[in-house]
């Protein structure tokens, strides 16, 4: 059982494992880098392998960043199947048909900035446009079911509900020789929306997520005393409420919560705008597939009730609108994509909001570090923004628990019922993953971080200190990013 994987080692983000098992080669997730500019500029790197020579891809779930590369994979000569479950499938035509409009939208927005300088020739073409998408999604194959066992390049497949979004599976893959886990994004066990992961079986290797494996999780019912503490305060301001989304989960979470606090009370019913068109459209999936959401939004979907309408939400389709939100008087909720503001709406109300004392900032999702979110978490007084440099003079609050990953308790739980198996470390900061791998000692397991690009055997002995070698380990952080979902 071989690896490597050309996203999300050593990083939480562009997740892409190549699996050869039994001679056949299997590639778990085709996600897109997001974060900085150098995070980002590996998304136009060519793919270190052959698309071609591919006997299937599978899909864990369908974030951008397990989903986004995937049309770009296609145009360069992937044609077998895609296999995932139906509604990560559904999802992921939301995602990358939106994917797709954003990169056409840019290139032709600086195609004409370009032009007035006579530097058309600097401007990088989409990775891929809305065609490479429809021929991508004729690939999928949404025949996935929790619990049940596909044959998949001649091996074993069984996923299992991960409890991260809609649709979410880690996977389970047995050949002859041995038996591997592969976790995808897991589930916070104290989630707002989804039900918990399925605890996993006994397993001989275990590639796990880390993205918040130092660290433990703000209980549920604090983390909603807090953001209805933040609300309370920012209404008092009389400013407006920018809430960075991910339209997937984080949207629908916030939406969610939003709708309990006022109905009993504990906020005042002030205006809600959803300002993300793709997080409007991946709402209505919810309703198709609420049996893997928490009993009481279940049980209200089966009632024909909408969980995540407040009473005074509008929603806002088009960007003319969206602009018009800014010449509002009062105090009003204004949730807009994306959740890492490294694009989308919401950059254009941090720009005409950010410098305005009254203003409050809510961070309910993850922030990269080098993200645009994560300069403004560590403390930034001012940001680039859409050409100007722009001061931070709001209140910026940072609500933890909202997470959609596993923390340190729900990775050692999900770990528990797996016997004894070899962990190799993905999808995490490296420093993060070094604080895990003692944590895994201590459990009577061993640990690896996974390298980036370079091949590892998953049965094999792995590496004498857990850190494969040249891994440099970052300074220490000033302060942690805050958790999320992405």
């Amino acid at each position: 059982m071989q690896m490597q994987s050309f996203g999300a080692a050593c990083t939480v983000t562009g997740s892409m494992h190549l699996l050869t098992l039994g001679g056949r080669k299997i590639l778990v997730d085709c996600g897109m880098f997001q974060g900085g500019d150098e995070l980002e500029a590996r998304n136009r790197e060519a793919f270190p392998f052959d698309p071609g020579d591919l006997d299937a891809v599978i899909l864990t779930h369908a974030h951008l960043d397990h989903v986004g590369r995937l049309p770009l994979l296609v145009k360069l000569g992937y044609r077998g199947p895609v296999y995932c479950t139906a509604p990560t499938a559904a999802l992921t035509e939301t995602v990358l048909l939106d994917s797709a409009r954003l990169q056409v939208d840019g290139y032709r927005r600086e195609l004409r900035h370009a032009r007035r300088r006579n530097r058309e020739d600097e401007v990088l073409a989409p990775l891929y446009e809305e065609d490479d998408v429809h021929r991508t999604l004729a690939l999928l194959r949404p025949r996935l079911e929790f619990g049940e066992t596909e044959r998949i390049a001649g091996v074993r497949v069984t996923p299992q509900r991960a409890g991260h979004i809609l649709g979410s599976a880690y996977l389970v893959l047995e050949t002859p020789e041995a038996r591997l886990l592969m976790s995808g994004d897991l589930g916070n066990r104290e989630s707002g929306l989804q039900l918990d992961f399925t605890p996993p079986p006994e397993v001989d290797a275990a590639v796990i997520e880390t993205t918040y494996a130092n660290r433990a999780h703000r209980h549920w019912e604090g983390t909603r005393a807090e953001f209805a503490e933040a609300l309370r305060t920012s209404v008092r301001q009389n400013g407006k409420i920018l809430i960075p989304t991910f339209a997937i989960e984080r949207a629908q979470t916030i939406l969610h919560t939003i709708k309990e606090l006022m109905e009993a009370g504990e906020v005042p019913r002030i205006p809600v705008f959803l300002d993300s068109p793709m997080a409007t459209r991946a709402t209505h999936e919810y309703f198709e597939f609420g049996d893997e959401l928490i009993p009481p939004v279940r049980d209200a979907l089966q009632a024909g009730e909408d969980p995540f309408r407040p009473s005074t939400l509008h929603v806002v389709p088009t960007s003319a609108e969206s602009q018009r939100l800014n010449r509002y008087d009062g105090p009003a909720i204004i949730m807009a994509g994306n959740g890492m503001m490294t694009g989308g709406r919401i950059q254009h109300h941090l720009k005409h909001h950010l410098w305005k004392p009254s203003t409050s900032l809510i961070i309910v999702s993850f922030q990269s570090p080098s993200s645009l979110g994560g300069r403004i978490v560590a403390g930034a007084d001012t940001v680039r923004l859409m050409g100007e440099d722009v001061a931070v003079r709001a209140q910026v609050h940072t609500i933890g628990g909202f997470s959609a990953h596993a923390d340190q308790d729900d990775l050692l739980a999900f770990l528990g019922t797996s016997g004894t198996p070899h962990v190799w470390l993905v999808h995490g900061e490296v420093d993060v993953m070094e604080a895990f791998l003692p944590v895994l000692e201590g459990r009577g397991l061993k640990g690896d971080i996974v390298p980036d690009r370079a091949p590892v055997d998953l049965l094999g002995a792995g590496f004498a200190s857990g850190r494969p070698p040249g891994l440099v380990s970052p300074p220490p952080r000033n302060e942690a990013p805050v958790a999320g979902g992405e």
